[in-house]
């Protein structure tokens, strides 16, 4: 699907706000439609087809980052950019955290909107991945985005899946926490934070929890790298 083909929804509950992003929308050659309201955007993303939502946060019925939690398992999941004046380094990488694909503080260009929206469009149109990956008794199930150990669930938020994702797609290679920051919080500096750490920690002790040997290890003052048992 080329981009002069996506649909996107845009909630947002102001309508100087809205109307300004549709604008730039159509601009750019997308289709688009509006939703004022949490609960409105939950409804009309599930009764669409649409490749992008511009989320705002604050909204009538609460955080619009509700709306990722609560279109979680939709086969027909869109991508997600929030657009929000909630722009501190701690609200996008909980935006992030949260699922969200990308993350744009307000106020911005409409040119800088543009190349995200499409960058995040280029990411959803590449090559479908494997449904699923095996690493020893590590099951990834890459379109229901779930873990299994040893036949056992390990239940994971979107970003401890992404997380997972990432290591799997780089097997055996030492990933630096710079690089680990880009590709799964989309963050292009340094937060000045451990939730890199703070992250692989969890993901660890869930992929252990039932007595299964370390996969993640550390590499001291670098990185990490997943080494699967074949």
């Amino acid at each position: 699907m080329s981009d002069t083909q996506a649909k996107v929804l845009i909630i947002e509950d102001d309508r100087e706000t809205a109307a300004e992003l549709g604008q730039i929308m159509l601009g750019a050659g997308f289709s688009t439609d509006f939703a004022d309201s949490l609960d409105g955007g939950v409804a009309q993303s599930k009764a669409e087809a649409y490749q992008l939502v511009l989320l705002d946060r604050m909204l009538p019925g609460g955080d619009g980052l509700d709306v990722i939690e609560r279109l979680r398992g939709n086969s027909r999941r869109p991508a997600i950019l929030v657009l929000s004046a909630l722009g501190r380094t701690a609200n996008r990488v909980e935006g992030l955290d949260r699922g969200a694909d990308d993350y744009l503080a307000k106020p911005f260009e409409a040119e800088e909107l543009v190349a995200r929206v499409r960058a995040v469009l280029r990411r959803l149109a590449a090559a479908p991945a494997p449904d699923l990956l095996t690493f020893g008794d590590i099951e990834i199930h890459t379109k229901a985005r779930t873990v299994h150990r040893s036949g056992r669930h390990v239940s994971l938020s979107p970003k401890e899946f992404k997380l997972m994702r990432t290591f799997a797609d780089h097997a055996r290679e030492v990933l630096t926490r710079t690089m680990l920051l880009e590709i799964v919080w989309n963050l292009h500096f340094d937060p000045q934070t451990n939730v890199v750490d703070v992250h692989v920690g969890r993901l660890r002790r869930k992929l252990e929890a039932g007595g299964e040997s370390t996969v993640i290890h550390t590499e001291r003052g670098i990185g990490y790298i997943f080494q699967p048992t074949d």
